[in-house]
């Protein structure tokens, strides 16, 4: 005896994402209508402006970004490479760049590099992708060759000195900066000026070049002079952990004598050296006077407050967007180095005893 077959289960039917001309229906207007509410690009009457953005509210509607972006020839997306959300200059950059970006109606794209050579390399060659307006982008490692041909690939704007064009070099690309070696001429000849003579610095090594702790620590050595023994200790990163640990070794080495001033690459370092001071029994300023740089808010709340060279990132998050925009628009000058001003906070740990 045959037994029948059980009647199938019924499926709900498949649920379709709303498009533009589900929109136009809801809302008695063309496709092409909805289109100008949606993008701006056309002057909309505020009643039918109104019944379009209802019949959006109601059905749920989403433009699909490569189709905007095959319409207007642009996505207003814009990417972001730094080296390290961790550190605190990369993570506050990050928040001025969104900020000033959002102001013109951009959305960023955040990447971190690691100041790894190939993600800097793909971020360099924007990421492989076709969505992307524009790119800022910060390189630390990148070989300089590639660096000068960033910008080929799409719109770039650079951040920092590494790979900086030579003198008599053209420049190819955009580039926002605050000037590292000046900044340690000052730093190291506040410290000077405060009667500390033993100075070191913290964050490069001699044979670096090129990083931004490679130049400040170019700055040290040309404020110090030939009369003084320069002292350098290298990181790998600048963060506390490193400040801590190579001060330490470098004071369980020399003795607790062997410094009386300490020029750290940025806070973080100098936050960690601190400790390590404290921990091997000098009082900062009174023994060890410290100074970072990048102007962190740890630094503020630091005991004692930290002296700091402070860049403002959110003039710089302002011009390289502003740059950008006009590269995608095709309304900038010829590329340029644009050099930023910079503040030097002075502390309680640089403080003269």
């Amino acid at each position: 005896m045959d037994v029948p077959e059980p009647d199938p289960v019924p499926r709900a039917p498949k649920r379709t994402r709303p498009g533009i001309k589900d929109v136009a229906a809801m809302a008695g207007v063309s496709w092409k209508t909805v289109s100008n509410v949606i993008n701006g690009t056309a002057a909309v009457r505020p009643a039918t402006r109104a019944r379009v953005e209802a019949a959006i509210e109601e059905l749920g509607y989403r433009p699909t970004l490569s189709g905007r972006h095959l319409r207007q020839g642009r996505s207003n997306l814009l990417a972001l490479a730094i080296a390290d959300l961790r550190l605190s200059y990369f993570s506050d950059l990050a928040h001025a760049v969104i900020e000033a970006a959002g102001k013109k109606g951009y959305t960023v794209l955040l990447d971190e590099t690691f100041a790894e050579e190939d993600r800097e390399r793909h971020a360099a060659h924007g990421f492989g992708v076709h969505l992307l307006d524009g790119l800022i982008f910060s390189p630390q490692t990148l070989p300089r060759d590639e660096v000068l041909r960033a910008g080929q690939q799409l719109p770039t704007v650079l951040l920092g000195e590494h790979a900086l064009p030579g003198p008599d070099e053209h420049v190819p690309v955009d580039r926002v900066l605050i000037d590292n070696i000046a900044s340690a001429r000052e730093a190291t000849e506040h410290l000077l000026a405060t009667g500390r003579r033993k100075l070191v610095f913290l964050g490069a090594d001699m044979d670096e070049q090129d990083s931004a702790g490679a130049l400040r620590r170019d700055g040290y050595l040309q404020a110090l002079g030939s009369d003084a023994t320069p002292v350098v200790l290298p990181t790998t990163i600048f963060s506390r952990t490193e400040g801590l640990e190579h001060t330490a070794a470098f004071l369980a080495e020399a003795g607790p004598g062997a410094l009386d001033g300490l020029i750290c690459a940025n806070d973080q370092l100098a936050i960690g050296a601190m400790l390590a001071l404290r921990r091997a029994g000098l009082r900062v300023p009174e023994d060890v006077g410290v100074l970072g740089w990048d102007g962190s808010e740890e630094g503020y709340f630091a005991n004692p407050g930290l002296t700091t060279i402070t860049p403002d990132l959110d003039d710089l998050a302002t011009l390289a967007v502003n740059l950008l925009l006009a590269r995608i628009d095709g309304t900038g000058g010829p590329p340029a180095v644009h050099p930023l001003p910079y503040t030097m906070h002075i502390r309680e740990s640089t403080q003269a005893t």
